[in-house]
Formats: C-alpha cells, structure tokens, sequence
C-alpha cells in the first residue's frame, strides 16, 4: 500500500510520509476519471446563503473530492446534516445523508476515554510505566516501556517510532503484535517525555493495555463503555477480518496522482489502523460523542481535565493547535477553542470539533487529502459551522443567527444537481 495511504493515521494533519508503490489491484478497482459539474452556490436563505453547503460544494468542485458530508449541531442538540457530490462514482448514487465512514485517527480519542475510565477505577495509573501492564514488552533501540508512561503514551510524547512509516504494501489482516513489533524494529524519535511526536504506536500499546487490565477484546470495551454509554447508534469497531462498511455510506476513493483514475478502495482491512484508526461512524455519532464528552458523561472531572491538559502540537494540527490526551484543542476564528481529533484513512477524511457550549461539527470527505490546502480548506469548513451559531456571549461578525428549528435538516447538492436546492424542510 502506498505510503501516504497508511501515512494518514500517523495524523489527520501535516506530517509529511514517505511515498510507495500504488495500491495493490487487489485492494482497489479502477473507476472511471471523475468529471463533477461545477456546483452552483446553495439557494440562499431571505437573509444569507449557507455557508456549510457552500464550505461542502467548494470541497468537490475546487478539491475534487467524489463526495463531502457534514453533521452540524448548535448547543441546543439540534442538528443539520448536508450532502455534496456524488456517493458512488460508478453508479452515480447519492451520497447519503450522515453516512458512515472510516474515522480514522478519532478512534484514539475513544480508546483514550476507555484508558481514562480505567484510571477512574483505579485499575490505571497514568504515571506509571508501560512494563507495569505489559512487562518486557517494548524494548528497542533507545526504547525501554520501563521508562515510557501511560500518559505518554495517550499525549504522544513517548519518542516511539511509528509502525505505519514503515508497513509494506500488503492488504492484509495485522494483530496488534505484528503492528508493534514492526514499530520497534526501528529507534526511538527521542527519549520518553522530551519531545512530542504523532505516532499511532502510542495506541497500539495503550489498546495493548487496555485488554490486559480488562480481561476482554478492546472493540468489547469501546462499545460498552463509550458506544452504548453515549447513545452511539451508528458507530462501531469493525470485526477481524471485516472490510465493509455495514450500513449507507458514500464510496472512499484513492488517486495515485492526478492522471491516474481514481480507485474505489471503500472495502479495505482496516486492521492495520486497530487502536489508532479501525473505526466507522456517521457525523453525527461523533458529535453526539465529543459533546457528551465535553459534559462529563463519559468521565469524571479529575480524568477530562487531565485528557484536557495538552502540550503544543502545531506541526501536525495547524497554528495554535494542542494535544492533550487522545484530544486536540484549536483556536476558533470566531474566538474560543473547538476540541476534537480528526482523522485520516484510506479513502476517508475527516475533521471536526466540539465547544463547552455544546456546539459540534464533523465534516468528511470520500478521499483521502494529501496536500496542504485540501487540509485547510477542509478545517475551515468545520471552522465555518462552528461559528456561525456561537454563543450568547460572543457571537462573531461573520456568523450567522442561531438556528430555531426543533427537528433535523437535511441538505444535499450533487453533480447531477448543479442548482442548490433551498433546505427541504425539518425532517424527524
């Protein structure tokens, strides 16, 4: 698999992978060169266009991507959802409304919870060392789990190399084992708690913990203790050996370069991803999640200020970006922070954030962003939902009135559909 592919996970940001051969034929079946209609701005509103669906058309007709969807929810709970482009490139399909995807990367911040809880109870100590769990496990080059602890596991800061630099090009199922011990083939970034580096090893070993402490398969403990608990209904960690995505979702595209025909790699293994990137869920889950997370549903308050408490991590997530543990906070235009994570997988961006006042959005695209101004045309779509409905105290110049409507808004425009519909109404 090519290198930026599995790159992904090593961040939903900026860092720079290496490049490989092209996704196996196996793993990928060409589609045809993708030719969208320009998008017409969305029908405005007595007062304004909407600016999301005009953030969600410009992802497709300026980025190229096949589809961009994206669930907004204001602090009173309610939500919109919106659609643009095309969910399958063959069939012409739509794309459908909060469809599922790959969430890459924001699978660490729920197994970052699960870890979390297990503090609560006393079964974790997050300054304690990994040996402590799993006793002369890591060992490497410049690399020694009795001097990396939990917490630098869960803020990056342990100087593990990352497994996902270094895979070969097999689309395959991987154990948790097979992803570390490929990790520790290589040295350390740097000495445990010096510096801070993104690596989706961190993960790796803290799910290690995780179902040692617990007794039982780490995808178990993510749906008790996070799914279940959280009201997540269309949210799940796919089983060994499972490829698909189990219910309505937009098709993941991959392109080699920009003479190449996209391939439909929606169906992959995403085993190779496991603790640090194997989930699926909607826009709407994820909102639903990061903001019962933000309210002290998930944890107690001693354990989400710890998860809170962050260290600068801008070289991955942008200007004013800080990761604390398994969560990222970022400076919002309109003012404050939106906490999320974000994430990247083959076929499947994603981005999004949440606020103390209960806002949320999560944006996703059907391609995998490899330059720099995908990136931030990607988080200025989230930033351009998460502002235009801010809080009574502060509402910015540019943002628009908080919605009054009770029931959820669905907003679609596609390549067969250049002419933005207005809204079609409340839907329950």
């Amino acid at each position: 698999m090519r290198g930026q592919t599995r790159q992904g996970l090593r961040s939903p940001g900026r860092q720079q992978g290496t490049r490989r051969r092209a996704l196996p034929a196996a793993a990928a079946v060409a589609i045809g060169v993708m030719t969208l209609g320009a998008l017409a701005p969305p029908a405005a509103s007595a007062a304004r266009p909407d600016t999301v669906q005009q953030s969600l058309n410009a992802l497709v007709r300026d980025d190229g991507m096949p589809a961009a969807l994206a669930s907004v929810q204001d602090r009173n709970g309610r939500i919109r959802t919106y659609t643009a482009g095309v969910g399958d490139l063959t069939t012409g399909s739509k794309v459908p409304r909060d469809g599922q995807v790959r969430i890459g990367s924001n699978t660490k911040t729920f197994v970052a919870v699960v870890v979390l809880q297990l503090v609560a109870e006393r079964r974790v100590n997050l300054d304690a060392s990994v040996d402590t769990y799993l006793p002369g496990l890591v060992r490497g080059k410049g690399i020694d789990g009795r001097r990396i602890t939990v917490r630098q596991l869960l803020q990056h800061t342990s100087g593990l190399p990352n497994y996902s630099n270094h895979l070969g090009d097999d689309v395959r199922y991987y154990t948790p084992r097979e992803l570390l011990a490929t990790a520790l083939q290589h040295p350390a970034d740097f000495a445990p708690g010096t510096s801070w580096k993104y690596s989706n090893t961190n993960y790796v070993l803290a799910g290690l913990i995780v179902q040692k402490v617990t007794g039982r398969p780490l995808a178990e403990e993510i749906d008790r203790r996070v799914v279940r608990r959280a009201g997540l209904r269309h949210t799940d960690f796919p089983a060994p050996g499972d490829a698909s995505i189990r219910e309505p979702h937009p098709h993941g595209y991959y392109r080699e370069s920009a003479d190449v025909p996209l391939r439909d790699i929606t169906e992959i293994d995403p085993s190779w991803g496991w603790a640090a990137g194997q989930m699926v869920s909607t826009g709407s889950d994820l909102n639903r999640f990061f903001t019962a997370l933000l309210a002290g549903h998930l944890l107690p308050s001693a354990q989400l200020a710890q998860m809170r408490s962050t260290v600068p991590a801008e070289a991955t997530f942008g200007p004013g970006a800080r990761y604390g543990l398994g969560l990222v906070s970022r400076p919002l235009p309109c003012g404050g922070l939106s906490w999320g994570h974000g994430g990247s997988f083959p076929g499947y961006e994603t981005r999004g954030g949440a606020t103390d006042d209960g806002r949320a959005t999560n944006v996703a695209v059907t391609m995998q962003l490899t330059d720099e101004a995908g990136r931030r045309n990607l988080e200025r779509a989230v930033d351009t939902s998460l502002c235009r409905c801010t809080s009574a105290s502060g509402r910015a110049a540019n943002a628009a009135p908080c919605t009054t409507a009770t029931t959820t808004q669905h907003v679609t425009s596609s390549s067969k559909d250049a002419e933005s519909s207005p809204p079609d109404g409340w839907r329950r």
